[in-house]
């Protein structure tokens, strides 16, 4: 079921994308859109408030098993739902385009995301992305 929720939104995209279709608008819009989300994030912390961003040195542990618990996001806070929805719609925006470069190299963003989980899941902690 999930691979067609996937196939859908990879469809609906190549339908849509009407202005974008040479590699190079998708890459550099994917570019742009990927900036937005992080400007949207920044403007939670410096426009909105909700959240902050406290950060310090992480502190490793001796002990891998300890890793996953001794680090920090350094986010403090809950993004408000105004934030929420700006994020989001930038996340989906940076998506299409995403869709729309897997689309263009004839890439299944659905095997992506298999090979990448069975990563995971194969390395699990010794992944350290």
């Amino acid at each position: 079921m999930k691979d067609i929720i996937f196939d859908a939104f990879q469809n609906d995209v190549n339908e849509l994308l009407l202005r974008h279709k040479s590699i190079l608008d998708i890459i550099t819009k994917y570019s742009e859109a990927s900036s937005r989300v992080n400007r949207a994030v920044a403007k939670s912390v410096t426009n909105c408030g909700c959240i902050k961003i406290s950060a310090k040195k992480q502190e490793l542990p001796e002990n891998l098993d300890d890793f996953r618990f001794s680090l920090e996001s350094h986010l403090k806070g809950k993004i408000c739902d105004n934030c929420r929805e700006i994020i989001e719609a930038e996340i989906g925006n940076s998506l299409f385009y995403l869709s729309a470069l897997c689309n263009t190299l004839d890439i299944s963003l659905y095997d992506v995301l298999l090979k990448e989980s069975a990563k995971l899941n194969i390395l699990g902690k010794f992944n350290l992305e």
